[in-house]
């Protein structure tokens, strides 16, 4: 009921100045001008600039219907891809009907160094009675975002509901979060901006759980559909107790399925995309369940028919499987788990890297003041060493008996996961129980132990080593030296053994015959758990680099993936 509005200005050069002034009523007392931009050194933004001297000449000229000239200020929001949502809107409105408004504030940012921005009140939304909103969090390439964009043509071009989409994603191309906002309804959807209160939520990729704070965004009595590699009677107990406790006293409905364990028994690898579509489809009851199979099959052909017959088939099956293996989860009335969120950096991270990165990392970098900020710009480096991602289903298991110490598996990993030392016997003494050693065959290391150790939380699961590993079993040729086994179980002892690993004294460059193979992977890499894709076949050949020439290697780097990666 208050008297408000808004003018939108869509042509703004040549400003139109007449225009503009007849759009403003006789009754207007204070305008808050909003640029999306910011001008250092000048008395104010554009847009502000122009209302002002249109104002002022319109006036003068006595074309305007107003007859004092009105209190104007002027804002900055939306800036460094920041929301501009309904309660920042009224906030820039509360702070109109101060006595003295704030002038060039920011709203959306929390700028503690010059107090300028405006407070607001994150739980204040706009009611949008009838509109269904849903959140889905997956990791990059697992196929979400593909199949969220088929989902809401489905249902924008199939039901007569109006339909919107928005997806947030990073610069990796694969194996970061990425997250989709779909909304539709009978009702135009005047939404601009992204969801943060959602009737159903999906977490495709179950170490989430772990690292994102993604049911505080749930609305009381929605539902939470979760990809988990365990069982439907297993899957409660392997959940962090704060996410056990979310669920309860935000009374969701809790469905599971095991996407991962489908997708490899047909042969998809790791798109789960189809199976959770297909799963989001016959839990929301958008639209009917034979319709929607149909829809999404229809899908399919047009999304893969190019790559064959038997590509289309494999992603249909996938389609009927997942209709098959869908679970409802019993909710108990109490949190029962032992498990806890661990920070989302290592604990022994520098103090930046847990106050900043940290959090950035877990989905609050927008929270962030800007006295958080370092003054420069410019972020420490050799920093992914805390990330610690866990994003791999597999990781690679040493068997010690059959390796024949050639360092291929450690020669192609992409992202420095997997090590190989000597060194003396002696130090084995505090060594973990589950740490795993043998007698060094490189005859210039006689008589020294040697390991190889992956790093658990680091790797991605690629398999690059595993292909590419010679030895083999006599008794079983399927069973390499290395060979890829369910991570859960492992994480914890192999995060010990490769800190134990890590203690071990490194390799004297000047003692290792860096000009083979395996002498120059006994040397430490010093460009490690990059953020490029699963398998990538361009971060080995840097990490060789390091490898042979250490700090004395200056790289030139263009644009593309090492500007993501490295």
């Amino acid at each position: 009921g208050e008297k408000v509005g808004v003018v939108k200005v869509h042509l703004y050069r040549p400003f139109p100045v007449e225009a503009f002034a007849a759009a403003l009523p006789a009754t207007v007392k204070s305008i808050a001008v909003l640029d999306r931009t910011k001008e250092p050194g000048s008395i104010g933004e554009p847009l502000y600039l122009d209302v002002r001297t249109a104002i002022g000449e319109a006036m003068a000229d006595g074309k305007t219907s107003f007859a004092c000239y009105p209190v104007i200020i002027g804002g900055r929001y939306g800036l460094g891809s920041k929301e501009f949502t309904p309660a920042m809107a009224k906030a820039v409105f509360d702070n109109l009907k101060e006595a003295k408004p704030k002038k060039n504030f920011v709203v959306g940012i929390n700028e503690d160094v010059t107090g300028c921005s405006l407070d607001y009140d994150p739980s204040f939304r706009n009611a949008m009675a009838g509109t269904y909103e849903a959140m889905f969090y997956g990791l990059g390439s697992d196929g979400t975002v593909g199949a969220n964009k088929n989902t809401i043509k489905i249902i924008g071009e199939t039901t007569d509901n109006y339909a919107q989409a928005y997806f947030v994603y990073d610069s990796k191309k694969a194996g970061t979060i990425t997250t989709s906002h779909l909304r539709f309804g009978k009702q135009a959807i005047n939404a601009p901006y992204l969801i943060d209160h959602a009737d159903f939520i999906a977490c495709h990729n179950f170490t989430f759980l772990e690292k994102y704070d993604m049911l505080s965004k749930a609305k009381p009595g929605g539902t939470f559909l979760l990809c988990s590699p365990f069982e439907h009677d297993q899957v409660w107990d392997r959940m962090p107790v704060e996410v056990q406790q979310q669920i309860i006293d935000k009374k969701l409905k809790f469905y599971v399925i095991n996407a991962i364990k489908l997708a490899e028994e047909l042969g998809l690898g790791a798109r789960i995309n189809v199976i959770m579509q297909t799963a989001f489809f016959t839990i929301s009851n958008i639209i009917p369940l034979e319709q929607a199979i149909a829809e999404i099959k229809d899908a399919i052909k047009k999304s893969y028919g190019k790559a064959g017959d038997k590509v289309v088939s494999m992603n249909n099956a996938a389609v009927d499987e997942a209709l098959k293996n869908i679970h409802e989860v019993a909710v108990p009335a109490a949190a029962s788990s032992s498990i806890t969120m661990p920070p989302s950096v290592a604990r022994h991270a520098p103090k930046f890297v847990q106050e900043v990165t940290g959090k950035i990392i877990a989905g609050f970098g927008d929270d962030l003041p800007v006295s958080a900020m370092p003054i420069d710009g410019t972020f420490p480096t050799a920093t992914s060493q805390y990330e610690k991602r866990n994003i791999a289903v597999d990781i690679p298991v040493w068997d010690e008996s059959i390796c024949i110490q050639c360092g291929i598996c450690s020669f192609v990993c992409p992202h420095a996961t997997i090590r190989m030392k000597a060194y003396d016997e002696k130090l084995l003494a505090n060594a973990p129980k589950t740490f795993k050693s043998t007698d060094c065959k490189l005859p210039e290391f006689k008589g020294m132990k040697y390991t190889l150790q992956v790093a658990p939380e680091d790797c991605t699961g690629c398999g690059a080593c595993v292909h590419n590993c010679p030895a083999k079993s006599k008794e079983d040729a399927n069973h390499k030296a290395i060979n890829m086994q369910f991570q859960p179980p492992l994480r914890a002892e192999e995060a010990v053994n490769y800190d134990f690993f890590l203690s071990l004294p490194d390799m004297d460059p000047a003692k290792l015959k860096l000009d083979t193979l395996r002498g120059s992977q006994l040397a430490r890499p010093i460009f490690e758990y990059s953020g490029a894709c699963a398998g990538c076949g361009e971060t080995p050949y840097l990490k060789l680099l390091s490898q042979l020439f250490g700090d004395r290697a200056m790289i030139a780097n263009a644009t593309g993936c090492t500007s993501i990666y490295g």
